[in-house]
């Protein structure tokens, strides 16, 4: 179901992370917490409708570390921001989903598995770890997510309007708006 009432209060601009075609008929916004098991979950459902869709689907991911309940999920969401710095965001942001299980109990050194997995140096990450960009990044998506009505991860943002109901629901529902516009 969309939420008319829920509005994206900040909208996409060149400082998201964007897959896909940016004059996609559909946009597909998460809020999402690597930490999350949901967000585990719907990773993989995510990437369904981005291969069903392709052209017709753009994906915007935003940071909502939920840091009370997952505490890795700061340190997560910083070392996908240090990633991005050096152009590896979507790899670090599949390669967080892909090994949660595996690094979310672990938590540091689990992460740092993940620096390794990509060919990250090491030393570079860790400098740009301290920039306080990073940190206003992630606070900048955190509090879009707040104003936009996001309570929890995942938050699934439809062309603006926020989408709450089963993932089925949610494939039928872009493909009925890609079929109108084609």
């Amino acid at each position: 179901m969309l939420h008319e009432d829920s509005i994206l209060a900040a909208p996409v601009t060149a400082h998201d992370h964007v897959q896909g075609n940016g004059h996609a008929v559909v946009t597909l916004l998460e809020y999402g917490d690597f930490q999350c098991p949901a967000c585990g979950s719907a990773y993989p459902l995510v990437k369904q409708l981005q291969h069903r869709y392709a052209g017709n689907l753009r994906f915007v991911f935003r940071h909502f570390p939920l840091a009370q309940a997952h505490p890795y999920a700061m340190l997560a969401a910083e070392l996908a921001e240090a990633a991005a710095v050096e152009g590896r965001f979507w790899a670090m942001h599949d390669w967080l989903y892909e090994h949660q299980p595996d690094w979310a109990s672990s938590g540091g050194a689990g992460l740092e598995a993940g620096v390794r997995a990509l060919g990250l140096d090491e030393a570079t990450i860790a400098a740009t770890l301290r920039n306080p960009d990073i940190d206003a990044s992630i606070r900048r998506d955190f509090m879009g997510g707040v104003r936009s009505g996001a309570n929890g991860t995942p938050s699934f943002f439809v062309n603006g309007y926020l989408y709450q109901g089963d993932f089925d629901t949610l494939a039928h529902r872009i493909g009925r708006v890609i079929a109108r516009q084609q």
